[in-house]
């Protein structure tokens, strides 16, 4: 009997090493609820109770021949030689490969996920493709990293390093692609959608966001590609997707050969996958679920009203410790939660200054970021205890210095982590970035990381995306939140429809929660505007653009102690919304409505199962009543419990196209309701 049970266990060890097929590891035990990772018959499979992938394993050069959803029960299987990565020549045959699976534990700021990592090594470099799995995501996300061996030396076109090369089944396949732009100062219009019809030659497409959709099957591929706006990728080769009748390319891996020196790993542009149905919302909802992993969402630590005193222009010419005090007073009159600082309260003066003898931009040292002597005879000490009093979070500017690539970058994130154990400063707006090569982008992640981690993930970073070559909408997104654009009365080039247009257009691809979003004091520079100009800030209520902010992270850009006393009426308003704004962000914030162009009626709706929000705006315009499109299901019966704004509460059964009919009053007005499904 004994001799039985050794035999038993030999065979199953032989049958376990036979299945793995390389110099491989097993799925570790204590894996994340629902997500899987297994070796066996050269078939790699990996996924988790939503979504799932399988490769061919080919010695580690993965062949991808499956993508599955399973909530939906849909399969899409990939022709030959549909594969994961290729450099050129340089990534034809393996040497080696190897295979590990791991959990990676969540902190504050990141969800647990299983990371599988796929090691392949060629001639000259190798490579490593580390799958993140999150529990429930539709999508699956892909890391890659390149290592070269020794002192090989690579050669390699832009266009010849794919991230991905998908044959598909079929010949009618249509392909939308969603480019972004950011860089704010200059650009006014933040996303362009892109739709064609595959055919026999290729078609050259820009964008974050293709969606690939086999018109027969009624089922869409996505792939969301990690990278900052197109426009601003490194070395990229024109084009981020190239399509054809039934084959889908991902090019612009952010790398060209010379970025690859000694013996370390070098990070590149990754991409996220998945398979849906074939309708908007199906995809839609599937890159926001997967959008949400990337970053806890925690209410007290993410949900803020910021204000900041630059969007008045007076730059630095009033920051001081009096000034501050009485910002701080203005912020608690308003219920503002958050204050920051921008660039002046530092030593070290920026060429931004008000002060002609301000000089710094590009390298900062140490002594540079203290509290300004003269402004603060205290230090921070007098703000940080007047701020606790009145409960009230407070935040900075921070410039890293970025000369040398950021070489700097260990002193920087040693002074921010000083600042923080000091004073308890948690937030921090980053400006000033560049990332022209390789090297900046490695060490900025290093100056975030090392940050988190000797902050015990207690900082947060609002990331300003309106100039240089920056991270964009779906790159160094899990550091905090967007710092969107600048808008200025002074130059009469701020409009509340633009800002929430921007807003609208964004949210369709990219977590409007993780946006901060102005509204200014409409009551400077009403000479800038025309007279008659309608679209004015002067002549658009001060709840109205408060209100245009609220899917997003408001951000109050304005010197509080220069509000006239009527701003304050807000207050109320403020103080509302401050209660539910969690659970606002909490659901799928997309877009509804008609585009704004100052005249229409538009708005968003927030989901979250069978309940949610509708934020309904009346533009400019004579119409009292409006049917709007919504999300909501066909036959369902609707309860409408009005929040916020002005309106009534009320009951409707949806009709076939999904449309709610709201009322508004009045041009400029708008109304939040609470929504709640009684049955279908």
């Amino acid at each position: 009997m004994e001799k039985i049970e050794m035999l038993k266990k030999i065979l199953m060890i032989f049958l376990i090493l036979l299945s793995l097929n390389c110099k491989g590891s097993l799925p570790q035990s204590g894996m994340p609820d629902g997500v899987y990772a297994n070796l066996n018959n050269d078939t790699l499979r990996i996924g988790n109770n939503l979504a799932g992938l399988e490769f061919e394993w080919n010695n580690g050069n993965l062949i991808l021949l499956t993508i599955i959803n399973k909530n939906e029960n849909l399969i899409n299987r990939c022709n030959t030689n549909s594969t994961v990565f290729r450099l050129g020549n340089e990534t034809e045959i393996v040497n080696k490969s190897n295979f590990e699976v791991e959990t990676v534990p969540s902190t504050l700021v990141s969800n647990e996920y299983l990371e599988v990592s796929v090691f392949a090594e060629y001639d000259k470099v190798e490579l490593k493709r580390i799958f993140r799995i999150y529990p429930d995501s539709p999508l699956i996300g892909i890391d890659f990293y390149l290592k070269l061996k020794g002192d090989q030396k690579l050669q390699f076109e832009l266009d010849d390093a794919e991230l991905l090369s998908l044959n598909l089944y079929g010949n009618h396949w249509k392909y939308k692609s969603v480019e972004f732009f950011d860089r704010t100062d200059e650009n006014n219009n933040l996303v362009d959608e892109n739709d064609i019809l595959g055919y026999k030659l290729s078609k050259e497409l820009r964008g974050n966001i293709l969606v690939a959709t086999d018109l027969i099957n009624n089922k869409s591929l996505i792939i969301l590609k990690e990278a900052p706006c197109s426009s601003t990728q490194l070395h990229y080769p024109g084009y981020d997707f190239s399509c054809r009748k039934n084959s889908v390319k991902v090019t612009g891996i952010g790398l060209s050969p010379g970025d690859l020196e000694g013996n370390s790993w070098i990070r590149l542009y990754g991409f996220a996958i998945g398979l849906t149905g074939s309708a908007e919302l199906d995809y839609l909802t599937a890159i926001r679920k997967y959008q949400k992993k990337l970053r806890k969402s925690d209410p007290s630590r993410d949900e803020m009203i910021m204000m900041n005193t630059w969007g008045d222009r007076n730059k630095d010419a009033s920051i001081g410790e009096q000034f501050i005090v009485k910002e701080l007073d203005a912020c608690e009159k308003l219920s503002v939660s958050h204050f920051q600082i921008d660039d002046g309260w530092q030593q070290g003066q920026s060429k931004n200054s008000a002060s002609s003898s301000g000089k710094l931009w590009n390298t900062w040292t140490s002594e540079d970021w203290q509290p300004d002597s003269t402004k603060f005879p205290n230090g921070f000490k007098i703000v940080v205890d007047y701020a606790k009093k009145k409960n009230i979070k407070l935040g900075l500017w921070f410039h890293p210095s970025n000369e040398n690539s950021y070489a700097q970058w260990h002193q920087d994130a040693k002074t921010v982590t000083t600042l923080y154990k000091m004073y308890d400063i948690r937030y921090f707006k980053i400006d000033g970035i560049k990332i022209p090569d390789k090297m900046s982008e490695i060490n900025l992640r290093k100056f975030f990381n090392k940050v988190l981690e000797e902050t015990d993930y207690m900082v947060s970073f609002n990331l300003d995306a309106t100039a240089d070559n920056r991270g964009g909408y779906h790159f160094l997104n899990e550091y905090g939140n967007i710092f969107l654009e600048n808008r200025y009365t002074d130059f009469g080039n701020y409009y509340p429809y633009t800002t929430l247009r921007n807003l609208w257009m964004l949210s369709k691809y990219v977590a409007p929660e993780k946006i901060q979003i102005e509204f200014l004091n409409k009551w400077r520079n009403s000479g800038k505007y025309p007279a008659a100009d309608v679209f004015a800030p002067g002549r658009i209520p001060f709840d109205y653009q408060f209100a245009i902010s609220m899917m997003g992270q408001p951000l109050a850009w304005f010197e509080g102690s220069g509000l006239p006393g009527e701003a304050f009426e807000i207050s109320p308003l403020i103080k509302k919304y401050r209660a539910i704004q969690h659970d606002i962000h909490n659901g799928l914030i997309f877009p509804i409505g008609d585009e704004p162009n100052g005249s229409s009626w538009t708005g968003f709706q927030s989901i979250s199962d069978d309940e949610g929000y509708f934020l309904i705006f009346r533009e400019y315009n004579n119409s009292e009543y409006q049917n709007i499109k919504t999300h909501l299901p066909a036959n369902a019966h609707v309860k409408f419990r009005q929040v916020l704004g002005v309106g009534e509460d009320f009951s409707q059964v949806i009709g076939e196209d999904q449309k709610v009919k709201f009322k508004l009053p009045g041009k400029h007005t708008f109304t939040l309701y609470k929504y709640k499904i009684i049955n279908i």
